[in-house]
């Protein structure tokens, strides 16, 4: 496999090399490749914890706010659904995309990739849908749409009792397994697969 360093963009035909072994650079000494220990392994339960979370995260009440005994429960939906309502269809879209979407497709992807790799297989189109999955991870921001919760929570404190849901709790899990997800994924063993 030939890679190019992150550094100097010398060119370097990388042969597999041993577990805890790193490979460097011959003119600038960058880490050209570092190999993640268990990575098919790791990736795969963290996908599995994600798949879970996310499911729970759109099932179960987000927030319920109580104000003078009535109580309004909304889940990840119901703010895009009145996003939309409020003839702010392409703000809805944009939430609905980056907060659901986004990291549902991610994560069934990794898991199409990753469970087929752990039984020494190679799945359908395996080309394909690793770079797709590659090139959609970034646009999953669940980080800054829990960030506007957040805010949100903080302005409307003064004006009800808001009771945080078992949605927000999974939520938040959610955001921390999707980037354990992307860090125990170790994309040179998906590419060494196919050759």
């Amino acid at each position: 496999m030939v890679i190019a360093c992150h550094e100097c963009d010398l060119l370097h035909d990388l042969k597999p090399f041993p577990q805890g072994r790193i490979a460097k650079c011959t003119r600038c000494g960058a880490v050209l490749q570092r190999h993640k220990r268990n990575s098919i392994d790791r990736t795969l339960s963290f996908a599995i914890a994600g798949l879970i979370l996310i499911v729970l995260a759109n099932m179960f009440p987000f927030l319920a706010l109580k104000s003078e005994g009535l109580v309004q429960e909304t889940t990840l939906i119901t703010g895009v659904k009145e996003l939309y309502a409020q003839d702010m269809r392409s703000l809805a879209v944009l939430v609905f995309v980056t907060s659901i979407l986004v990291p549902f497709i991610y994560i069934v992807g990794i898991l199409y990739v990753v469970t087929p790799l752990k039984g020494n297989r190679v799945p359908w189109k395996l080309p394909f849908i690793f770079r797709f999955i590659q090139y959609i991870g970034p646009w999953g921001m669940m980080e800054v749409f829990m960030l506007g919760i957040l805010v949100s929570i903080v302005k409307l404190a003064k004006m009800a009792t808001i009771v945080p849901g078992i949605g927000l709790f999974a939520f938040v899990a959610l955001i921390f397994v999707l980037a354990a997800t992307h860090a125990a994924l170790d994309p040179h063993v998906v590419w060494h697969t196919l050759e």
